[in-house]
């Protein structure tokens, strides 16, 4: 059986912003974009021959006679009624992209990308860069409890983008990281390898029992959801995680940002879709930061993106620019509280 081809998407609505709306939620979500136009310009000969997965349509105006020859002339199944997309940059419009998603995932599945960790694995040490220099009155020693919790929320291509501000990281940060990262299940085991094969931070994915501590790093699993309670210790719902992906960022910064308010904040690399654009304005509103790699150091910036266009990202950087940043952040905590 040969591999399964990445869905084909065709667009078809009678509205300009409609189509550069859905275009962006079929691409930032890593289906192929292979047709977007306005219904008049297909005939049949251009409808009969377009080799899709899928159509998705949206009608300002009605127009029996198109929809009549669409399904007439193709066997592909058709998206319709996925609502006039609101503002970008609203808090709405994360939530209809998520729905747009979902139909999507529901009729033909999700896009077929690959993380090639195998060559992250093997891939040589990095060259030794001038080190971030670890203020003498911040270290894990000088904070009494959990003191900042980190999420970092990745996709396609963020292992890369991860392992390479962790690689920059100076040692005795204190610093507690929670790792959200869309994948395989069974690729999980080689994530929690190759993202510290340099760097030696301890590293797992969270199981019950397991805490939240300084300088560690814990990957949320893809099964069940996981929380903390009031002292990092991991709770593990037994449910699946809320949305179409796993482990959710959106949820995960909900749950880190109830939990930790002001000391919580959050990391955006590289991945598709726009996971996290929900939950990203209520950790900012409770003092928590919001920072994303910069989108052309990504291997695909959708996700950054688009917590850029809900507002909330206040630094932007490469790897190890966010980095340097946080070293310095966790500084200028340090002497405020001081």
């Amino acid at each position: 059986m040969g591999e399964r081809r990445n869905p084909r998407v065709g667009v078809v609505s009678d509205s300009n912003l409609q189509r550069l709306a859905l275009a962006q939620a079929v691409k930032g979500h890593g289906y192929d974009l292979s047709l977007n136009t306005a219904p008049d310009k297909l005939d049949e000969a251009a409808l009969s021959e377009a080799d899709l997965d899928v159509w998705v349509v949206d009608m300002q105006d009605e127009n029996d006679e198109f929809l009549d020859r669409l399904l007439d002339n193709s066997a592909a199944p058709i998206l319709f009624g996925l609502e006039q997309a609101p503002v970008q940059g609203s808090r709405e419009y994360p939530r209809w992209e998520r729905r747009v998603f979902i139909k999507l995932k529901e009729t033909v599945g999700e896009a077929v990308v690959e993380e090639h960790l195998d060559a992250l694995e093997q891939s040589a040490a990095p060259v030794p860069a001038a080190p971030i220099e670890l203020p003498p009155d911040v270290s894990v020693e000088a904070v009494d409890g959990l003191g900042i919790v980190v999420v970092l929320a990745a996709s396609l291509g963020g292992p890369a983008a991860v392992k390479d501000f962790l690689d920059c990281l100076p040692r005795g940060l204190p610093v507690a990281f929670v790792l959200a990262q869309h994948i395989d299940a069974r690729m999980q085991s080689t994530l929690t390898r190759v993202l510290v094969r340099h760097n030696g931070m301890p590293c797992k994915v969270a199981e019950a029992g397991d805490q939240l501590r300084h300088g560690q790093l814990l990957i949320a699993p893809v099964a069940s959801e996981i929380d903390f309670d009031e002292n990092g210790a991991v709770i593990v719902r037994g449910i699946e995680w809320d949305g179409p992906y796993a482990p959710s960022i959106d949820q995960m910064l909900a749950n880190v940002t109830r939990r930790f308010g002001n000391r919580a904040g959050a990391i955006i690399f590289s991945g598709m879709g726009g996971d996290g654009s929900i939950s990203g304005p209520l950790m900012q509103e409770a003092g928590g930061f919001l920072w994303a790699q910069t989108a052309e150091t990504c291997a695909c910036s959708s996700q950054p993106d688009s917590m850029r266009a809900v507002g909330v990202v206040s630094f932007n950087g490469a790897p190890a620019e966010l980095a340097a940043h946080l070293v310095e952040h966790v500084r200028t905590r340090f002497a405020a509280s001081a």
